[in-house]
C-alpha cells in the first residue's frame, strides 16, 4: 500500500485536463487495434486514506464502461483484450477548505493480450495512476462538489485516456497495432491459391 500512496503524493502537485472532452473526436490513430474483451477486476484493490468506500462492483464497473467508452471507437481488424486490476483507489471526502482539500485517485494495472499471436504484448502490468480533474478551483477538491460515484466515473474516464496514451506511445515505439506486411502479404498468397484451387459454381 506505501507503494501507491507515495505515487499519488509525488503526483499532488500536477492537474488535469477533463479526458473526456475528446470522445465525440475521431480517435487517436492506433493502427489495426480492436477491443475485444475487457475484463477488469478489483479484488485487491486498496481504499486509501481518508477514502469514500466503493464496492468491487462498483470499481469493476466504472472501469470497463470507461474503457468501453473510449476503445469501442476503434474498428480495426486485429482484436485485443485488457486484463486490467484496480489496485488502488482514493475517493475524497470533504477537507478543511484552503487547508486540507483531498484529491481522488485511482491506480490501474494494465495487461494486453493479442489475440492472434495468444500471448500479451507487455510481460509486466503498465501502473496507470491518475487524479481527478481539477476545476478552475482545484484547492477545494472534488470532495465537495460531487458524489463518490462520480469521482469514480470521472476517475475512470481519466484512466482509460491514460491507457489511450500508453498504447498509442507502444504502438509508435514498439509497432504493437501497426500491422505486419509480410504477413498481410502471406495471407494475400493464400487466399489467390485458394482462389485458384477452387473454382466459381457455374
Amino acid at each position: 500500500m506505501m507503494r501507491w500512496v507515495l505515487g499519488l503524493v509525488m503526483m499532488a502537485a500536477l492537474s488535469a485536463c477533463a479526458s473526456n472532452r475528446d470522445l465525440n473526436d475521431a480517435p487517436v490513430p492506433l493502427g489495426d487495434f480492436r477491443l475485444e474483451h475487457n475484463i477488469v477486476v478489483a479484488e485487491n484493490a486498496q481504499r486509501g486514506p481518508l477514502s469514500r468506500p466503493a464496492t468491487e462492483q462498483e470499481l469493476t464497473t466504472a472501469v470497463k464502461a470507461a474503457m468501453a467508452e473510449r476503445f469501442g471507437r476503434y474498428d480495426g481488424a486485429s482484436r485485443y483484450h485488457f486484463g486490467i486490476s484496480v489496485e488502488g483507489y482514493v475517493l475524497a471526502q470533504p477537507g478543511i477548505p484552503l487547508v486540507l482539500a483531498p484529491k481522488s485517485a485511482l491506480i490501474l494495472n494494465v495487461t494486453v493480450w493479442d489475440d492472434a499471436a495468444g500471448g500479451k504484448l507487455n510481460d509486466e502490468p503498465e501502473q496507470i495512476t491518475v487524479l481527478e480533474t481539477f476545476g478552475t478551483a482545484p484547492i477545494i477538491g472534488t470532495g465537495y462538489t460531487m458524489t463518490a460515484e462520480e469521482q469514480l466515473k470521472e476517475l475512470s474516464q481519466n484512466a482509460a485516456k491514460a491507457v489511450e496514451r500508453f498504447l498509442v506511445k507502444q504502438n509508435r515505439e514498439e509497432g504493437w497495432f501497426t500491422p505486419d506486411p509480410d504477413a498481410i502479404a502471406t495471407a494475400s498468397d493464400a487466399a489467390a491459391e485458394e482462389a485458384v484451387d477452387t473454382p466459381a459454381d457455374l
